[in-house]
């Protein structure tokens, strides 16, 4: 009999995440009243870095240490949105008018702006593309339209032999 269970393996943390847990681990041990070349051992950093967590802790807490969400602007899609283009883009090029099915960033930008009413730059559509959605460039395959699949195998098969032969 076979038995399934849910997988016990923990992902990995992210480097933000690993640096926030030795920020806040220096924490603890600031309230242990440990020394900063002993904290830097530790924690394996520099003790420039155990001295300047020091002041933030004295100054705000534990807290202080922690991340903080990104400044800047927010992004011009929230998540719904990237999920509804996500779907419009994987039922291909040809199904949103266009005569081959091949996507560029000119015409993915006219999917989003069909689907969510936003207008993004080239550079805008080239970030969600490979950020947001994970996808790579892919560039197709140029071949002549008299390829021959059976004759290059023939040729690699007895020509190829042959000449080589004769070096």
């Amino acid at each position: 009999m076979v038995s399934f269970k849910p997988s016990s393996v923990v992902p990995p943390l992210t480097r933000p995440q690993l640096s926030e847990a030795r920020r806040v681990r220096a924490a603890e041990l600031f309230g242990q009243g440990r020394s900063g070349a002993e904290i830097a051992r530790m924690l394996g950093v520099s003790e420039e870095s155990v001295r300047r967590w020091r002041r933030v802790w004295e100054g705000g807490g534990a807290d202080g240490l922690r991340r903080r969400p990104a400044t800047g602007r927010p992004p011009k899609l929230d998540d719904a949105q990237v999920e509804r283009v996500r779907a419009a883009l994987e039922q291909g090029a040809q199904a949103h008018g266009f005569e081959a099915d091949l996507w560029t960033l000119e015409r993915v930008g006219l999917v989003v702006e069909r689907v969510t009413g936003v207008a993004l730059s080239k550079a805008s559509v080239w970030r969600l593309l490979t950020g947001r959605l994970g996808w790579s460039l892919q560039r197709p395959e140029r071949r002549a339209v008299e390829r021959d699949e059976s004759e290059i195998a023939h040729w690699i098969a007895h020509e190829w032999p042959r000449i080589k032969k004769g070096r």
